[in-house]
């Protein structure tokens, strides 16, 4: 982060302050304190960081942001809201930069989107990205002030569970080009229906300036429909777009296919599989084509993509393929991942599934259509453990499906899928991140072949 004067900062968030000082960091978590840095006490559901700001003084911050009065003996700055106030700050700061800055978002696909982005981006470019989940009011701006002078291109991540979220996190980072993954049914709850969703993505154009590119899916029937005469809509996909697909070859743990575009052809290998991360490297390219980056670069960059923890990550062991994706789960994802296990060669394709969280009143309705899904796909076994993982269970066998099994413990599920498995089999392990499945992937893992 470039130095900001605590003036400055009082100017760009509405507020006051008593000694001016320079200010070198942004930090909100005590045990991050760094010298020199703005501690900004932030009240959540469970803490109040203003019970920390002596703490954070002492500790070397410069500085802390509060937003009621509290005894301390040091510099501060005073504001009305200090989350809505770290917010401002980081579009006041990102202001000051003239880079490319790729904001994106959508139901499903933007965290792998995002990973294939950077590295295309920053083939040519000095570029920084999202670290982790850091993509909602308070972690945006927290990548905001990674930007300094040294920075060319930014690829940021923007997530959301309701109607104006979206609005305050792009009028922050001001993209330079805007990416819309896809409308699936994630959030749909609070959003009321996927035309819904469609308005809540929409508003990454709040920010993004007149004229810029706008890219979108062309194959996903929400997107495709997308017209504004005020920016530049490109299209992806593999039936349809300006940025084509073709010629898709999935091996064991890669996928080869040709990019086609405005009268031009480029070979892409990825070293990972599914018809999903297909559509997230082309989009990627896509980017590429729009900064300016060589084709061959770019190919070059989405070759040496690695799948992060247990992220659509191919593990083959005593000649079984495993297929870890359980970092979160949507309908979306749900389909996704059955479809790379239904595209897959081998013996028996074996899918092992557990609940998706925070889907409400909508829940027993999601878990019930993935349970058609997987019966439709093919797959020769279905395993499930938890709660609503019953009604993808119990959905299946009511769509014919013939080697079903729910389990009360994941104990009796990793019993099961070694009593079946074979060499040459493939299987997928496929849930929301807080159900754990690790733990029958760990009791797998140890066991198999032993």
């Amino acid at each position: 982060m470039e130095i900001l004067k605590l003036s400055e900062i009082a100017d760009a968030c509405g507020g006051v302050y008593n000694i001016d000082c320079e200010i070198n960091g942004v930090c909100i978590d005590t045990r991050k304190i760094t010298k020199g840095c703005l501690f900004i006490c932030i009240k959540g559901e469970r803490f109040d960081a203003h019970m920390f700001a002596q703490e954070a003084l002492d500790k070397g911050a410069a500085a802390v942001m509060i937003h009621r009065d509290t005894d301390i003996n040091g510099r501060f700055v005073k504001v009305a809201d200090t989350s809505k106030a770290l917010l401002d700050l980081g579009g006041y700061y990102r202001s000051k930069f003239n880079l490319h800055l790729i904001g994106l978002t959508g139901s499903v696909g933007k965290t792998t989107t995002k990973e294939f982005t950077y590295l295309v981006v920053n083939s040519k470019y000095n570029a920084i990205k999202t670290l982790g989940n850091l993509n909602n009011e308070i972690g945006l701006p927290q990548m905001l002030f990674q930007i300094d002078k040294k920075t060319e291109a930014a690829v940021i991540e923007m997530g959301m569970n309701h109607f104006g979220e979206i609005h305050k996190l792009s009028k922050a980072a001001k993209p330079t080009i805007a990416l819309i993954t896809n409308i699936g049914t994630s959030h749909i709850e609070n959003l009321g229906s996927r035309e819904g969703i469609l308005k809540a993505k929409l508003e990454i154009l709040d920010g993004l300036e007149k004229g810029s590119t706008l890219i979108l899916n062309g194959d996903n029937d929400m997107l495709s429909t997308v017209k504004n005469n005020e920016y530049n809509i490109v299209f992806y996909g593999i039936e349809n777009g300006d940025f084509k697909a073709e010629n898709i070859v999935q091996g064991d743990n890669e996928t080869s296919f040709d990019i086609s575009y405005y009268g031009k052809r480029q070979k892409i290998v990825i070293p990972t599989i599914g018809t999903h991360n297909v559509y997230n490297a082309l989009c990627a390219f896509t980017v590429g084509y729009f900064l300016d980056i060589d084709s061959q670069l770019a190919s070059d960059a989405l070759k040496s993509y690695v799948p992060e923890g247990m992220r659509q990550k191919s593990v083959s062991l005593g000649g079984v393929t495993f297929i870890e994706d359980c970092y979160n789960a949507s309908v979306d994802s749900m389909k996704a991942a059955i479809a790379t296990l239904s595209d897959t060669k081998g013996n028996k394709k074996i899918a092992v599934l557990s609940d998706m969280l925070e889907l409400g009143g909508y829940s027993q309705t999601a878990h019930t259509e993935v349970g058609k899904i997987v019966s439709d796909a093919g797959i020769d076994y279905l395993l499930t453990v938890g709660e609503m993982s019953n009604y993808i269970a119990l959905s299946a066998k009511e769509n014919k499906m013939k080697n079903v099994f729910h389990f009360d413990s994941k104990e009796e599920l990793a019993d099961k899928l070694l009593d079946i498995m074979e060499k040459g089999d493939t299987v997928v392990f496929k849930a929301s991140r807080g159900m754990k499945l690790e733990d029958v992937i760990h009791s797998v893992y140890d066991r198999w072949g032993k």
